[in-house]
């Protein structure tokens, strides 16, 4: 299984484009698996979004240009954004706020939306720092189901990133086990995929058991999500959730 994901199933009329990858391949779940939901913001200027709610959401903030002050009920006050990232597990109830600073440059990057793997799980708030913004021509392994990774999905879900430095090609990382399905998302730059598919920033490609071989021309940076279909999730969360 190979399908294309092209910007144009990005929904959202203002500085925030979401995508519900699942409208892609199935006309029954917004979602693929156990990942939920994709937002890519772009928000030029101080910004402030207010103190709101998630329930059974986990949401990796992958922000790659830009800073955001980030606040929230369980107490933790933080600037986020390049190279440090934040995992906010919901779970039964969870409110932040994120205040943008603007003055330099905007903010971009991903507001990553998993399933959990139980509902109502206890909240908790993660935060990653990173060795170096970007990991060149080698995947790295951001966020797993196992104490291998800082950052802990309570469901069967990995994240990677890497940065494909142009004139390079690379295959996907050996996945933890068969049978995963993945979704490869240009964040930034294009790519070419197995000499057939080309790809531009927001887009993507979903696949099953499939030999993948990426080649950039120009610098790319990619974020490869991969989920089990079969492992247990909750698709009641509030925004990670089933839509239909």
């Amino acid at each position: 299984m190979l399908q294309k994901i092209s910007n144009s199933l990005f929904v959202g009329n203002g500085p925030i484009k979401i995508l519900y990858p699942g409208l892609a391949v199935s006309n029954t779940d917004t979602g693929i698996g156990s990942i939920g939901r994709i937002d890519h913001p772009e928000i030029h200027g101080n910004t402030v979004i207010k103190m709101h709610p998630h329930i059974n959401d986990e949401i990796l903030s992958y922000f790659r240009i830009g800073k955001a002050e980030h606040s929230d009920s369980e107490g933790f006050v933080k600037m986020i954004g390049k190279k440090t990232l934040m995992l906010m597990k919901a779970g039964k109830s969870f409110y932040h706020e994120e205040k943008i600073i603007g003055e330099s440059e905007p903010l971009e990057g991903l507001q990553i939306f998993i399933r959990p793997g139980k509902k109502d799980l206890q909240p908790e708030v993660v935060f990653l720092d990173l060795e170096t913004i970007h990991s060149e021509n080698k995947w790295r392994l951001l966020a797993s189901p196992t104490s291998a990774t800082t950052f802990q999905f309570s469901s069967q879900t990995w994240l990677y990133d890497m940065k494909l430095l142009g004139g390079s090609s690379s295959e996907i990382p050996e996945l933890p086990k068969n049978g995963l399905t993945a979704l490869l998302y240009v964040f930034q730059g294009a790519i070419r995929v197995n000499e057939s598919i080309d790809l531009k920033k927001k887009e993507a490609i979903v696949f099953k058991d499939e030999h993948i071989v990426i080649t950039a021309p120009k610098d790319a940076e990619l974020v490869l999500f991969v989920t089990d279909e079969e492992g247990e999730i909750f698709k009641g969360g509030m925004y990670s959730g089933n839509q239909r």
